[in-house]
């Protein structure tokens, strides 16, 4: 029997009401405890359950609208607690919610749709997300400008040294899929067995591991250095992410993805007749759609002047990465030309600046703006046309949960043996 509530998509106050239940019920074997704080000041949490040296560490809401990790922790950090055979010389540590004031603006009832999904959007831009920032912010500036919640993520890394990192991401529409920094022999099968037993399907081309080499059907492995980018105009590089902090201790960091809507579309490994065509009409709608937005954004500036805050930099922020997207697209050869990996850039390609545009649409709502019944129209139309092109099928929470959870106490046992 649960100790914990049930719950849909827990926020954080939520989330550290039950890690204390947890730290409650075994006091001598759990502590809970804060390990930083947010640039609004909002603590950050850590439950550690066990006291071996040889850890784990499990991080949730590093991105503001991936709600079903906060779910998954719970669910592991539960388990961990009442099954001794995963903490025979291990300690398990669970990072409550990296972005406390992400997850606050990001609004996550119980979505029916894309649409209601996209109403309460909010992603921060990229210098503000706790693991990215240190890949995009300028080098020369680090560690001034790197956010509270990097730093205090980084010195638990730095404290624990673990073997393995799991951060918990998700999708809204697509796939499971898993990144690592080294690859996990023996992870791959029951990854796969795990999605095809709850319809999950594997996103195998997925766009955000573009040509990276994979261990698996959708278990990708980051490149080593130097190995050319797949999006060249894309200010980031993942070995400068908090993800890539664990190899200064031997460990390594598996990203594991699982989508709320399911599109059995991405998991396709044929051939697609004319990748390089359809990526360049992609680049097109791209910056057809785009252009809508900024069009919105330009009519109502002048109105929403002295108007600052997260949100409007967000929205700025995904447009100004469609130009050279949209160019890498059309100039550079695909990395993959599977039907997978161009359904994959499609949806990359409808979410980007829907995404926009509903981050541009609260912030006109909350001014008051008129150019928001037009936007929310725009927002609606797109979110439906998404759903209608990958046939989106609702994930039942507790099988996203589910397999998320397979996922990391597999990664962590095959990991352990590559240790050991």
């Amino acid at each position: 029997m649960s100790l914990l509530p049930q719950l849909c998509y827990p926020t954080v106050p939520q989330l550290v009401s039950c890690a204390g239940l947890l730290a409650a019920h075994r006091p001598g074997l759990c502590t809970l405890r804060q390990v930083g704080v947010s640039r609004a000041g909002r603590p950050l949490h850590l439950l550690s359950v066990g006291h071996a040296r040889r850890a784990v560490l499990v991080v949730a809401g590093a991105h503001a609208n991936e709600p079903t990790g906060g779910s998954t922790l719970l669910a592991l950090a539960e388990r961990v607690l009442f099954e001794r055979a995963l903490r025979a010389g291990t300690s398990w540590h669970f990072l409550l919610c990296a972005d406390p004031d992400g997850a606050s603006l990001h609004v996550t009832p119980a979505p029916r749709s894309l649409f209601d999904y996209h109403l309460g959007f909010f992603r921060p831009a990229a210098e503000e997300q706790p693991e990215w920032s240190p890949s995009v912010l300028p080098p020369h500036l680090l560690p001034h400008l790197l956010p509270p919640e990097t730093r205090a993520l980084t010195r638990v890394i730095d404290e624990l040294r673990p073997y393995l990192q799991v951060t918990l991401h998700g999708t809204d529409l697509g796939g499971s899929w898993v990144q690592l920094t080294k690859d996990v022999p023996g992870l791959a099968e029951p990854f796969a067995k795990s999605a095809a037993q709850l319809h999950i399907p594997v996103e195998t081309g997925a766009s955000d591991a573009a040509g990276w080499a994979a261990s698996g059907p959708g278990v990708h492995v980051m490149p080593s250095a130097g190995a050319g980018a797949a999006y060249p105009s894309m200010p980031d590089d993942a070995r400068h992410s908090t993800w890539y902090a664990t190899h200064r201790y031997g460990g390594l960091t598996a990203v594991v993805e699982v989508p709320m809507w399911a599109s059995d579309l991405v998991d396709d490994p044929a051939p697609h007749p004319a990748p390089a065509a359809a990526m360049r009409r992609l680049a097109r709608r791209l910056l057809r759609d785009a252009l809508e937005v900024e069009r919105v954004l330009a009519e109502a500036l002048p109105r929403l002047e002295g108007v600052e805050g997260p949100l409007l930099r967000a929205a700025k922020w995904a447009l100004e990465l469609v130009p050279g997207l949209a160019a890498d697209w059309i100039h550079t050869p695909p990395a993959d030309n599977t039907m997978a990996y161009v359904g994959s850039v499609d949806a990359f390609g409808r979410r980007l600046p829907l995404r926009a545009a509903a981050m541009l649409l609260r912030v006109l709502r909350e001014n008051g703006d008129r150019a928001a019944p037009g936007l929310e129209r725009l927002v609606a139309t797109w979110s439906d046309s998404f759903a209608r092109r990958f046939r989106a099928r609702w994930v039942p929470l507790e099988h996203q949960v589910e397999h998320q959870s397979r996922t990391v106490v597999t990664a962590a046992l095959c990991a352990r043996d590559r240790a050991a």
